[in-house]
């Protein structure tokens, strides 16, 4: 009698992009708040995509992936640049000025419940009991967390307004991972659609910071481009090809597991570093807001164990959550 596989997530060539992905991820939540606090956050924004861009690229062309695509993948390429590198950015970055990253993290650490409703209006994809009800549960928690918020304010800003832009983030992300598992991007090279949308997300942020904050702030100190650096190259075009190899090798819901640690080293990271402080009322809402968000991951599809896989990468790949900043 053989004994039984290990579990997956304790296999070094799992376990190890699993927790790099998640460390990285975490810690641009609290990184993105040295970059808005001494520039306009459009221009924040332009300059870490401006620099990603041509090494997402650089990437694809290293992986050997075709750059041309049809005309359809490029509409599909502006729409994910508007609503993912464009939209979802502008309101994260807005919201980080009124809450602290690590709450900030939690709601877009969300995004599973739009993926959810907008896949079965537009995909028809089901919407399980476990799903709802973990839904519910963490979203109880959130709540409680923005009570706590509300009650401390930090930052001296609007705690409802943070929230509120926080969650508009949330949706214009979700939109953009769901239009991804439309007919238009099916058989496309994820690196290659990626570094599109990354060029017409870039372009929409100039023009944006241009209207918006007028003529570009270069700030002197190096230590805000070490900043836009990690955020452009480890946070963008590192983490994405990690991600996407775990979506393969465990399918997209046990690879979604990942968010959860995403949430709870930006939670981390904002105690460390920005003080925030933990109440009962916290510690409460943030127990109920894990234990939903597991509840609600574990019934997210699990690729078939055993079976080729590649055939359903595209679609499935796609609608995963992906609370990276």
């Amino acid at each position: 009698m053989t004994e039984p596989a290990p579990h997956a997530l304790l296999r070094p060539g799992i376990a190890i992009p699993f927790v790099l992905t998640a460390l990285i991820w975490g810690s641009t939540w609290y990184v993105i708040t040295g970059q808005i606090a001494g520039i306009s956050a459009h221009w924040a924004i332009a300059f870490r995509f401006a620099m990603a861009t041509p090494a997402m690229f650089l990437l694809a062309a290293i992986m050997h992936r075709r750059l041309a695509m049809p005309r359809a993948a490029h509409l599909l390429a502006l729409a994910m640049g508007l609503f993912q590198f464009s939209g979802n950015y502008t309101f994260v970055y807005m919201a980080e000025l009124h809450l602290t990253s690590g709450i900030v993290a939690l709601l877009i650490g969300m995004m599973m419940v739009p993926n959810a409703i907008l896949g079965r209006i537009l995909l028809g994809q089901p919407i399980t009991r476990r799903f709802i009800i973990g839904s519910i549960i963490a979203l109880g928690g959130i709540g409680l967390l923005l009570v706590n918020e509300a009650r401390l304010a930090p930052l001296g800003g609007s705690v409802a307004w943070g929230a509120g832009l926080a969650l508009i983030a949330m949706l214009s992300a979700s939109i953009a991972n769901v239009i991804q598992a439309g007919p238009a991007g099916k058989g496309l090279p994820l690196p290659t659609l990626l570094s599109w949308s990354m060029l017409y997300g870039t372009a929409i942020d100039i023009v944006l910071a241009l209207v918006l904050s007028g003529a570009p702030q270069f700030p002197s100190d190096l230590h805000y481009w070490i900043g836009t650096a990690w955020l452009a190259l480890a946070g963008s075009v590192v983490t994405f090809p990690l991600y996407y190899g775990l979506v393969r090798q465990l399918g997209a819901g046990r690879a979604a597991y990942n968010g959860v640690l995403v949430v709870v080293i930006a939670m981390v990271i904002s105690t460390l570093l920005e003080g925030y402080r933990w109440t009962g009322l916290a510690m409460a809402g943030a127990v109920l807001a894990m234990i939903g968000l597991v509840i609600a991951l574990r019934a997210r599809q699990v690729a078939p164990a055993g079976g080729d896989q590649s055939a359903s990468v595209p679609s499935a790949a796609r609608m995963a959550v992906r609370p990276e900043r």
